[in-house]
């Protein structure tokens, strides 16, 4: 599903979100500064926005993990054109089986690609295991909007207007299908930090963003 859509992911990304998911990024990005973070695993990487947009924490190595050779080909012409291809390295594979050493991380991001691990325990075991003790992983994903009237107009922008849109510029109205479907099923809030809990994780940080839209989860590996 992803193949087919990579080359207009982009540019659909911009025009769904209206540009906040950069915002959000740069969210995920001012939480790790504190960490200092030199050699970051960005999982789900897809067209390695955030890999790309990582480069302003100065760190010594990026690894952005897909398994969409078709959005890695993507990101890949897009780091080059940046001149990062030094520091920014994308590989095939799949989440739930990370092709790493244990305790190689010093950071561990995933922007919306949690929801779409096949089996979430298993993935967010994986995470754990190749951060370093004491080391963060930080989650941007979508979540469920609360707040009258904003959620009536979220739901009915994510059901009908997002499919419609993936269509028009993609030909692929059932990628945006799944999307509000995915994120109608996923664990969030609370729920999600007592998964993380419960994966080892400590110093669980939820903060909603837009409204709650999206949602940022910080937690760090024990030390």
């Amino acid at each position: 599903m992803f193949d087919g859509i990579a080359s207009r992911y982009d540019l659909i990304n911009r025009v769904l979100s209206l540009r906040i998911d950069v915002l959000w990024r740069r969210k995920v990005i001012q939480l790790l500064k504190r960490y200092q973070p030199k050699i970051i695993l960005d999982v789900a990487t897809g067209t390695a926005d955030l890999a790309i947009a990582m480069q302003r924490l100065r760190p010594t190595k990026i690894i952005g993990l897909d398994l969409s050779a078709q959005m890695l080909a993507v990101g890949q012409q897009k780091i080059e054109t940046k001149g990062l291809d030094g520091l920014i390295e994308l590989v095939k594979g799949d989440s739930e089986n990370l092709p790493f050493d244990a305790n190689h991380f010093d950071a561990v991001t995933v922007a919306f690609g949690v929801r779409n691990f096949e089996n979430l325990q298993k993935g967010l075991d994986e995470l754990y295991r190749v951060l370093k003790p004491g080391a963060p992983l930080v989650i941007l994903e979508f979540s469920k909007v609360k707040v009258f009237p904003i959620k009536q107009f979220y739901h009915f922008y994510f059901r009908y207007i997002t499919p419609f849109i993936g269509k028009l510029f993609s030909r692929d109205q059932k990628a945006y299908t799944y999307l509000p479907n995915s994120v109608a099923v996923f664990p969030e809030g609370e729920e999600m930090c007592v998964i993380l809990q419960g994966t080892g994780f400590n110093h669980i940080e939820c903060k909603p963003l837009s409204f709650g839209i999206a949602t940022i989860y910080l937690a760090q590996k024990s030390a």
